[in-house]
């Protein structure tokens, strides 16, 4: 099979390939992109729910077949990352439950102590693992947490149980669909009475049959708009799990006697340490997102070289894509996808080489990170699809089934605006410290130079820093929930404009450290565009703080003019370096009756 490798050519595209994709592209990302073009993962067309549901868990068992080592794959974040980066545009529910397989289940059993602990079942995929930890009355309120797995000194095993059904475990992909299924499930640990907070727990659920094990009850939800899984309701009537069944590691011990230990004393402490593999799974959605966002913009783009329409003259026809209104919305989301695509290379990396001591700083970005991400890819999706007009709802044409299976990665692994709450008070209390402003006056600086752009971006930073803590220590005025009712808007606004600098201060990096000369111009327009368009949005706030001059806040439409009109006839290079297979881009139905249309001498 032959997949377009641009990292095997020379000039602005191999450049650009390797400033998205580091540089190492084939070791870390050839293996997924050659499996998933493969006709195993081909869009079959006519499929019920039901249908696409069993074929994902078909598609499971081959990504599984093909891993030399999933324990490997696992423990290694870049290359986990790069399979959700892949599988998300040929098979969503796929993505969704190797997910869940691979990360939040195995990743699991192998970040607890596992000495003893048989894997092969889930290594050899004959049972297959799920995670369950948020309940159906308690999403993100996860310290309400109340199903329950009491220690029973004389038996020396454990009781789980669901009190409620407001307790149930929600939603899951535990239905009988896929054979055999083991979950790791969140419970109370109680030990004489006492609660020792959240702990996970290793609970069967199915037999090789799909059939559910006494005291396992399972409900199939009704279908969502997002990914097809089987999402369930899950609640378990006093299941007796053996000792073992319990995840230990240093943050809590158990011996078999009842002897309790932990070198957390927070309960909170604990549960966070205990589903710690939630943060890699934010990176996973990341990937997830950032792999069907460039899909669709490569569908989008070569769509809109491919479709001829009216000029401006009498029987002049030209390519959607010469028109200003057509181009510049996609132009602007190319901007946004390469700077959100090198974003989250720094945070893998970071995630990887974090030390304890730098955990929680990292665990924030990662979170901010992911918020950014998912709801970036909602939006450009939107325009992709909008462009290809009636093409684009075509499911075979890879852009709409994507967009809403996107919308479940929006709230996987922590809602977004919850997350960035929790992101926005952590920075409001000591974890963020702005940037002084330039001491140079305002409009000495043009609109061109990267530096006075980042520092625009650093004022808006700080001005909504500023404010958000002005309102925090706010005293005599209302009720706590009050005061941080009136913060929240700028402590999110805050948060929104620091991951736009770092995204930006991601993109610059990438363009001074390309090595072909005409792919170095090309990321800094992308950088400049991806800046003043945010610049522009707030154009009023840096003006009202001085921080532009009433002249620069009219120039900024023709700034962002200027970048959009000298990306123009590259945006097929452009797209090219996302490295979509060429057997996967001729598969969409709405791409195979003729060749782009270049623009170069448009």
């Amino acid at each position: 099979m032959t997949v377009s490798d641009p990292s095997a050519t020379s000039g602005p595209l191999a450049s650009l390939h390797l400033a998205l994709f580091g540089p190492r592209p084939e070791a870390i990302h050839g293996f997924w992109r050659n499996l998933f073009a493969s006709s195993d993962f081909s869009f079959q067309e006519g499929l019920t729910r039901q249908e696409r549901i069993e074929l994902s868990y078909q598609r499971l068992r081959i990504v599984n077949s093909v891993i030399s080592d999933p324990r490997s794959l696992v423990t290694d974040a870049t290359a986990l990352a790069a399979l959700h980066e892949w599988v998300g545009a040929v098979d969503a529910g796929a993505g969704t439950i190797a997910s869940i397989h691979f990360n939040l289940f195995l990743g699991s059993l192998l970040d607890h102590d596992h000495a003893g602990r048989d894997l092969n079942p889930y290594i050899r995929m004959e049972k297959i693992g799920t995670f369950l930890c948020t309940e159906r009355a308690h999403g993100n309120d996860v310290s309400a947490m109340e199903t329950t797995a009491t220690f029973d000194r004389a038996a020396g095993d454990f009781v789980l149980n669901t009190p409620n059904r407001g307790a149930s475990k929600w939603m899951p992909n535990t239905s009988s669909v896929g054979g055999a299924k083991d979950a790791v499930v969140a419970a109370r640990l109680i030990i004489d009475g006492k609660d020792h907070g959240v702990f996970l727990f290793l609970a069967p659920l199915s037999d090789r049959h799909g059939t559910h094990l006494p005291g396992v009850e399972v409900e199939l939800l009704p279908e969502a708009a997002s990914s097809p899984v089987d999402h369930c309701s899950t609640s378990f009537h006093s299941v007796r799990l053996p000792f073992a069944a319990l995840l230990q590691a240093d943050h809590g011990r158990l011996s078999p006697d009842g002897n309790f230990t932990s070198t957390l004393g927070s309960v909170r402490a604990r549960f966070l340490r205990s589903i710690g593999r939630v943060t890699m799974g934010k990176l996973c959605m990341s990937s997830s997102s950032l792999g069907v966002t460039r899909h669709a913009l490569a569908v989008a783009v070569r769509h809109s070289h491919d479709r001829l329409t009216s000029g401006m003259t009498a029987r002049q026809r030209v390519p959607l894509m010469a028109h200003r209104s057509h181009h510049g919305p996609l132009l602007e989301a190319l901007a946004t996808t390469y700077a959100a695509t090198l974003l989250h290379r720094s945070v893998v990396r970071r995630w990887t080489q974090t030390t304890e001591a730098e955990r929680a700083d990292a665990e924030r970005l990662t979170a901010i990170t992911k918020g950014w991400i998912t709801w970036t890819a909602r939006q450009v999706m939107t325009e992709c699809r909008e462009r290809c007009g009636g093409q684009g709802l075509v499911l075979a044409n890879g852009i709409a089934g994507q967009l809403a299976a996107n919308e479940g990665t929006i709230t996987a692994e922590g809602d977004n605006l919850v997350i960035w709450i929790k992101a926005a008070g952590e920075m409001l209390m000591g974890g963020f410290t702005p940037q002084p402003a330039s001491e140079d006056p305002p409009g000495t600086r043009a609109l061109d130079d990267p530096q006075h752009l980042h520092d625009l971006l650093a004022d808006l930073e700080r001005i909504r820093h500023d404010r958000a803590r002005t309102r925090l220590r706010a005293r005599g005025i209302g009720s706590p929930l009050e005061r941080w009712n009136g913060t929240s808007g700028p402590a999110l606004a805050l948060v929104d404009a620091h991951v736009h600098r770092l995204a930006a201060q991601e993109l610059l990096a990438a363009a001074g450290q390309a090595s072909d000369p005409q792919a170095r111009h090309l990321l800094q327009v992308l950088h400049r565009l991806f800046v003043l368009r945010y610049v522009t949005a707030h154009s009023g706030e840096l003006l009202a703080h001085e921080r532009l001059t009433a002249e620069q806040v009219i120039q900024l439409p023709d700034a962002v003019e200027s970048a959009v009109g000298t990306l123009v006839p590259h945006a097929l290079t452009l797209i090219e370096a996302f490295a979509v297979p060429d057997e996967l881009m001729e598969s969409h139905p709405m791409l195979c009756a003729s060749a782009p249309v270049s623009l170069l001498s448009a």
